[in-house]
């Protein structure tokens, strides 16, 4: 397992040092046991609690960002590791949290005392944080035992962020977690693939009070006419993402006719194609959207968008690419009548 999280920190390019804490006197077995996948790394000796060991290993970090991972979590992956760097860069910690859909309650040796699930999150690991800063929690705190160090980080008032969590990156605990997460790697094998899925999508415009595009609001004296909010950016990535899994297209899933969508904000559609295209197995990685029209202008808008793709998608900013060009005053969009949005969207499956 220790290996497979080692795997992941190797390939990323902005990961600088390893540090693999593990119990007293088994240094040498845990290098043996993993062989090349050690070369590079440095052992550090934990200690009696969880909070100990973090501390340990955390005062031999050298490098400006850390990232604290459970090696029972094998199976992160890349992108969870881009959401969080990314969240870091405008907060003081980040973890990936996933929403509570189960009902909880809580027993106290006879009766069952219901417990609201609203606001309530299963935190995983990686946990990600500016290295001095939790050192000097840790200077400040460190004496106490925490379950994690978002607890730990939160007593110290930092400001976590939560990025979109993965029901992959589970914690092998019980015995059935390991044929899980067996089956999950057979899935992940290199017989597995990429896929590519293609987006079109066409609005007419008139005059109005703004548009929306790709998740993003711009005021300008234009309207985009459609049943929905009209978002072909949206509309574009949603058909693309579709297509990526063998899921058909957004008119089978929201047909224009249901009033139902009427005026509805695209995001929906978006999320609605990403839960189906998980539950088939496809995971998105990438996604390039071009906007062509004379107006409005996009270029202001092209990094919010990129963010609320990204957002949407579950995927790092880096990973989403925004373009926009014209026609020369060619066609439709050239004289202003409207506006088209192409979206290219690349997922991994698994192969029959």
């Amino acid at each position: 397992m220790l290996a497979l999280s080692l795997a992941c920190f190797k390939a990323d390019e902005a990961c600088k040092e390893i540090i693999i804490v593990v119990a007293e006197g088994v240094e040498a077995e845990a290098r043996a046991r993993l062989g090349q996948e050690a070369e590079g790394c440095r052992f550090v000796t934990g200690g009696a609690t969880r909070t100990h060991s973090v501390a340990n290993g955390l005062k031999e970090a050298t490098h400006a960002r850390v990232m604290i991972h459970d090696a029972a979590r094998p199976l992160l992956s890349d992108a969870l590791v881009d959401r969080l760097s990314a969240a870091l860069d405008t907060s003081e910690g980040a973890a990936p949290a996933l929403a509570i859909a189960d009902a909880l309650v809580r027993s106290d040796g006879g009766s069952l005392e219901p417990v609201d699930r609203d606001g309530l999150y299963r935190v995983q690991t990686p946990q990600a944080f500016h290295t001095q800063k939790l050192q000097h929690a840790f200077e400040q705190f460190g004496a106490e035992s925490f379950p994690d160090e978002v607890s730990l980080a939160r007593a110290a008032n930092f400001d976590i962020a939560l990025v979109p969590g993965e029901e992959d990156n589970f914690k092998v605990t019980w015995p059935e977690d390991f044929e899980r997460a067996e089956a999950r790697l057979k899935d992940d094998s290199p017989t597995g693939m990429s896929v590519t899925g293609m987006g079109y999508d066409v609005h007419r415009l008139v005059p109005g009070d703004g548009v929306h595009l790709c998740g993003v609001f711009i005021e300008c004296p234009l309207h985009l006419v459609g049943h929905s909010d009209a978002d072909a950016g949206l509309h574009a990535i949603t058909d693309a993402l579709l297509g990526a899994a063998g899921l058909g297209d957004i008119g089978d899933h929201f047909p224009p006719t249901d009033a139902r969508w009427k005026g509805a904000d695209s995001a929906q559609f978006l999320q609605h194609a990403l839960k189906i295209a998980q539950e088939a197995g496809a995971r998105v990685r990438h996604a390039d959207v071009t906007l062509i029209c004379e107006r409005p202008k996009i270029g202001p808008h092209k990094a919010a968008m990129k963010q609320r793709v990204a957002e949407l998608l579950g995927l790092a900013p880096h990973r989403v690419n925004i373009k926009a060009t014209t026609t020369e005053k060619l066609g439709f969009t050239g004289r202003g009548e409207g506006l088209a949005a192409e979206a290219v969207v690349t997922c991994e499956v698994a192969n029959p």
